[in-house]
């Protein structure tokens, strides 16, 4: 049990150190971006004297190691609560993580609104869209890769991973007006884009950009399977279930695909876990206003402080992936204990 936990706090303590140098590595890139963001908030007709005052109100300034210290100072800080944005002007941006604890990510340039603020409104739609979307890259990847591994050899393999490769090929942009064309256009069945304004119509704005990304991820997770499956069910003890008597299917589900899932699992944590940080290519293209959109926002208006919290977003929910992941090892696999 102590083994177990003082490895647990290792990798915790790596997780940290990992979201620490993606942020850090964000703040350079953010400052080699062409543009002055106070002059792109302002507009190319504001004063010089406006522009520096701008620049003066949100610490630009400041030397570089300076804002970047102050950054993480103030990211997690003792404050009363609840937090009174109208009373407290230190505190506008802050939103409560804990009683007495504050986490404070900035403030928006181009938005003018706290980073928090935007954060938890995009969060909930981008985590509903990779739920979705890695729910259909199961259904259809762990169907297709069953399918091939129980048939190798014969035209349904050769079917199912040939639609394994024009997933895995086709780019996710593609991908996506194809399906925009087909079901929007042609079929008029659903919506291009959007978020829906009705529980109805925002379901049916869910549908084809959970499709997107589904069909794209669930041809890995085919080829994957099928390819564990194959190795899996040459091995001794699988022949000794046939010999006793097992059907076909109970051999396929009980003895083969329960010791396939570890790696169909690590990818499916993973894939969780940047999904939920945001797909940035289509959110975009589908107009869902999720952490992705957001980024790419944030990065054409150089607003430092949302590029800041996109990526530690980002990197936080990987390194929580990853630390799920293991409790999820130990389900599937005990002799993951040791």
């Amino acid at each position: 049990m102590k083994e177990a936990l003082a490895r647990a706090i290792r990798r915790l303590g790596w997780g940290l150190l990992v979201v620490l140098g993606v942020a850090t590595l964000s703040f350079m890139v953010a400052q080699m971006l062409p543009g002055d963001p106070a002059r792109m908030m302002l507009g190319p007709q504001a004063s010089p004297v406006d522009v520096a005052h701008v620049r003066a109100l949100y610490g630009l300034d400041r030397p570089l190691p300076v804002q970047y210290a102050r950054y993480w100072k103030r990211l997690v800080h003792r404050g009363a609560t609840p937090i009174d944005a109208k009373g407290d002007e230190a505190h506008r941006s802050c939103a409560a993580a804990l009683p007495g604890v504050h986490l404070d990510l900035g403030f928006s340039f181009h938005q003018r609104k706290a980073v928090t603020t935007l954060l938890l409104a995009r969060i909930p739609r981008s985590a509903e869209l990779a739920l979705a979307a890695v729910l259909v890259q199961l259904l259809l990847g762990v169907g297709l890769g069953l399918v091939a591994a129980a048939r190798r050899g014969t035209a349904w393999d050769e079917a199912a991973i040939g639609a394994a490769l024009v997933g895995i090929s086709a780019p996710t942009f593609l991908l996506g007006l194809v399906l925009q064309y087909v079901f929007a256009y042609k079929l008029r069945l659903l919506p291009y884009d959007g978020f829906g304004a009705t529980p109805g119509e925002h379901l049916r704005s869910l549908v084809l950009p959970a499709l997107t990304l589904g069909i794209s991820g669930a041809a890995l997770y085919a080829r994957l399977l099928r390819d564990e499956l194959s190795g899996i069910l040459a091995q001794d003890h699988v022949r000794a279930a046939r010999a006793k008597g097992a059907s076909p299917a109970r051999v396929l589900l009980a003895h083969g695909l329960r010791n396939a899932l570890v790696p169909v699992v690590t990818f499916a944590a993973l894939e969780l876990g940047a999904l939920v940080g945001g797909a940035v290519v289509t959110e975009k293209l589908f107009r869902w206003p999720g952490v992705g959109q957001l980024a790419v926002e944030a990065l054409l208006n150089r607003d430092a402080p949302v590029i800041f919290g996109t990526v530690l977003f980002t990197s936080t929910a990987m390194v929580a992936a990853t630390l799920a992941l293991d409790l999820v090892y130990v389900l599937l696999d005990p002799r993951m204990r040791r």
